[in-house]
């Protein structure tokens, strides 16, 4: 059969698809491949699938025309590593999935192309195989075909029947977590399927004979399929964890999988670093940690239920499910408000952990979360000052990598909370040019040792050979600690830099440079003309960089003005906000440009009209109140990123903002964060603005005095 499949292969036009990088021509010779004799061969083959044809789950036209291709071979006995194989379809069937598919009854043409709703009628149509691989000799293949009953076999009672016979008879923990997945996967999927399979699954929690983790399966799948969490959800959670986690075996975490080394003269180390970081957190260290997951995603703002859960993951005897644990901490810190305190004190515990990968995770969680982590800097510097009493001042160079990597997340976190016992051991990066890169992402949080980070940062930058272009990312990076130091002394270096960006072409290193300049303000006065001959350069980014910077070193209205109602007339987006915010930052002295501020304000971007209506507002005053507060609330309602942008503005206009009280009370009543890039740092500013404003526009009416008594 896979012989008269494959006889059509070359019928497709291959050529004419695309996967993640460019023609998807090489697909016949990969699925070829994946039936070679030849270890190496199939693994090289699978691994370009997944980088390529299915990238970061991703279903092209060419994934999709793949997929009867590869049911040929998961259904073939004679094809090595049929699991492999299983897998990946079943992958590629559930991202298809998420795309959507809408079955119209028409008839579907297989060949050719496939796209997301014909790859998955054509597994839905045999889904019944899945039914078959679910009891193949092979565990793996087992395995890898289980969710399968739950995304495409649409016989509802034959499926929850499979799915219960295999419960019965696999004996492994893995085997049995997806089991239970895949029917609350079916229960959601087909109606049909929803209250017998709730039922069954209601059945197993409480079943005293099935095991913890099944019970905490059951229980969680459950809570997936039904449309509210009953209060006892999470206690009764927790203790099945708790169960679960005296029976399941501890180990040591699992190394991560060795790779070629990048060539470090060729790549940028925060580009191999963060191929490393993406590795890590693919990584599962516990069989209960997707199970959890899943529960967290259910449980979604509740902040205090999720915590309490997190608490156990947290005391686990097993590294492995700490470390998981710790993540999931970071993912929700990171994604949802409310007190985080407690959970970021018991993460500050699991620094004293033996298993430095565990204490190391939690440093770049902490980090990470860096704006609210005040509660854990104590623990930081303990864990920094017991590793350098016992390793030496040297040990952010430690040989090896897991302590090393242990101290530097941990330094690094600390020096984000601006805490100067960081010190130490950044100097010791600069100086020995181990990892500096790493000490220079964090030096512009320590402004109050600018005299010893900015020579070793002045020094680091002479280095640097603009001639290349992978030294981009460590040259903007130095000349961003520069600029976030300001300090003069570094003037000369800078202006080196920029004279070299220049020549080079590197306009990226260029405009950072010009910021930094600005920063330093009229100490920069000697650059003036160089800033002045990038006025008016090519580069987009360049040019408003290049203004800016001259009027914060000369401040010459007369010249800087023509130049900023030049740019507000570009078709270039982000060069009319630049412009607008350095006309603010002007005030009145700028009116001139009041006219296309007010003009602007009709713009069909919505960055665009925040920038222009800030700007007008600092420039016209409480004459143009009425429009700034009108396109400011209008853009925040069509894009809560503007969030930063748009409070920052109604805090500046007092009393006038008034009419935004609903909108602030609205935005402080999201669960999610919000602001910029929803980031920490930005939802935590326009939280804090918020409640200011709020107080300031609407403060609470004053409490009638108590009676007196006789």
């Amino acid at each position: 059969m896979v012989w008269i499949m494959f006889d059509g292969l070359h019928g497709i036009d291959w050529a004419s698809m695309e996967h993640a990088y460019g023609s998807a021509e090489e697909v016949p010779a990969l699925l070829w491949a994946l039936r070679s004799p030849d270890t190496e061969e199939r693994h090289t083959a699978l691994d370009r699938f997944y980088g390529a044809v299915h990238h970061q789950g991703s279903v092209y036209p060419a994934t999709a025309a793949s997929v009867p291709f590869l049911f040929e071979l998961a259904a073939d006995g004679a094809t090595p590593e049929r699991a492999a194989v299983v897998a990946l379809l079943v992958s590629i069937g559930r991202e298809a999935l998420e795309v959507g598919f809408e079955d119209d009854g028409t008839e579907i043409e297989y060949y050719p192309p496939m796209g997301c709703a014909q790859a998955v009628a054509f597994l839905r149509e045999r889904g019944g195989q899945f039914a078959e691989l679910a009891f193949d000799p092979d565990l793996d293949v087992r395995l890898a075909a289980i969710p399968g009953l739950g995304l495409f076999l649409d016989d509802a009672c034959r499926a929850a029947a499979v799915l219960r016979e295999r419960l019965a008879a696999e004996e492994g923990i893995a085997a049995r977590l997806r089991i239970v997945e895949a029917a609350a996967t079916l229960a959601l999927r087909l109606p049909a399927a929803t209250q017998p399979v709730t039922g069954w699954l209601a059945g197993l929690a409480a079943d005293q004979a099935q095991g913890p983790a099944i019970r905490l399966a059951a229980l969680v799948q459950r809570a997936r399929c039904v449309p509210e969490i009953g209060e006892d959800a999470v206690p009764a959670a927790v203790g099945l964890l708790r169960q679960s986690a005296r029976t399941l075996p501890v180990r040591p975490v699992a190394p991560a999988p060795s790779r070629p080394a990048a060539p470090t003269d060729t790549v940028a180390p925060q580009t191999v670093a963060a191929f490393e970081e993406l590795d890590r957190h693919t990584r599962v260290h516990a069989p209960t940690t997707a199970l959890l997951r899943t529960f967290h995603e259910v449980l979604g703002a509740r902040v205090p239920e999720r915590t309490a859960l997190l608490a156990e993951q947290l005391s686990s005897p097993d590294p492995g499910s700490r470390l998981d644990a710790v993540r999931m901490s970071g993912e929700l810190i990171r994604t949802w408000r409310g007190d985080h305190t407690r959970l970021l004190l018991l993460l500050a515990d699991q620094l004293t952990t033996a298993d430095q990968e565990v204490a190391a995770e939690t440093a770049a969680v902490l980090e990470s979360c860096h704006p609210i982590a005040a509660p854990a800097r104590e623990a930081l510097a303990a864990h920094i000052d017991a590793q350098r009493a016992a390793h030496g001042p040297h040990v952010w160079a430690a040989p090896e990598a897991l302590l090393c990597r242990s101290h530097q997340e941990a330094v690094k976190a600390l020096a984000r909370l601006g805490d100067v016992r960081a010190l130490p051991s950044l100097l010791a990066a600069l100086d020995d040019d181990v990892d500096a890169w790493r000490a220079i992402q964090v030096a512009g949080h320590l402004p109050q040792a600018a005299d010893q980070l900015v020579p070793r940062l002045c020094d680091h930058l002479r280095r640097i050979d603009l001639s290349q272009q992978w030294n981009e990312m460590s040259a903007n990076a130095i000349l961003a600690a520069l600029t976030a130091l300001g300090d003069p002394a570094a003037v000369p270096v800078v202006v080196a830099t920029l004279g070299a960006a220049v020549r080079h072409e590197q306009h990226s290193v260029t405009r950072s440079a010009l910021k930094a300049l600005g920063a330093f303000g009229p100490a920069a006065t000697g650059a003036r003309d160089t800033i002045r001959s990038l006025t008016t350069a090519i580069d987009a980014h360049v040019r408003p960089a290049a203004v800016a910077a001259l009027w914060a070193v000369d401040g010459d209205l007369a010249e800087v003005l023509p130049l900023l109602l030049h740019l507000l007339d570009d078709r270039i987006t982000f060069r009319i906000s630049d412009a607008a915010d350095l006309l603010g930052e002007i005030g009145p002295p700028a009116s001139i440009a009041l006219p296309r501020l007010r003009n602007l304000l009709t713009h069909a971007y919505e960055w665009v009209r925040v920038h222009c209506a800030a700007a007008l507002w600092e420039v016209g005053g409480e004459a143009e109140a009425p429009a700034v507060l009108n396109a400011q609330l209008q853009a925040m309602a069509e894009n809560s990123a503007t969030a930063n942008h748009v409070v920052a503005c109604l805090d500046r206009m007092g009393p006038l903002a008034a009419p935004a009280l609903p909108l602030l009370r609205e935005q402080l009543a999201q669960p999610r964060r919000g602001g910029r890039f929803q980031s920490i740092d930005h939802d935590e500013e326009v939280q804090r603005v918020c409640r200011t404003l709020i107080a300031r526009l609407d403060p609470p009416a004053p409490r009638a005095p108590a009676p007196r008594t006789a």
